[in-house]
């Protein structure tokens, strides 16, 4: 299958926002600490979007990008219908690893950042070299 575009450039930064539903939250009304994880995925996700190539295509392609390491640290609870931005930086990018770093607010206050380390394999699990487009340290 051929992607719709070839040659997509994955940008270093990239921001998007998401609004907490009643759903992800406890039951002091603060956003549940695992999802936050889950907005890391929606950020690196979108983040590959925006380089003009989505996830799908790039499965489609013979590679996936799996979760090799998280980490995240809290610093304020967000509340209901709170709307985040979340700042995804590309801090490393190169042989078979991404590493990306996400600052999470509310407003101007930081309530949450944290990294995670994304691998690249085949679909039978073997480690692959991410394609030059997604590498950005040469």
């Amino acid at each position: 299958m051929t992607s719709v575009n070839p040659s997509p450039t994955v940008p270093r930064e990239h921001e998007i926002q998401v609004r907490v539903r009643y759903q992800e939250t406890d039951g002091q009304g603060r956003v549940h600490h695992t999802n936050y994880i889950n907005y890391f995925e929606v950020a690196r996700v979108e983040m590959l979007r925006s380089s003009g190539k989505s996830y799908r295509e790039l499965e489609s392609e013979g590679i996936m990008l799996v979760v090799r390491q998280v980490q995240c640290n809290y610093y304020r609870g967000a509340m209901d219908d709170d709307l985040l931005t979340i700042k995804t930086t590309v801090v490393r990018a190169k042989g078979v690893r991404i590493l990306h770093h996400y600052e999470v607010f509310v407003e101007d206050q930081l309530v949450a950042d944290g990294d995670t380390t994304v691998a690249a394999i085949d679909p039978t699990g073997k480690v692959v070299r991410l394609p030059a487009w997604l590498q950005l340290d040469k």
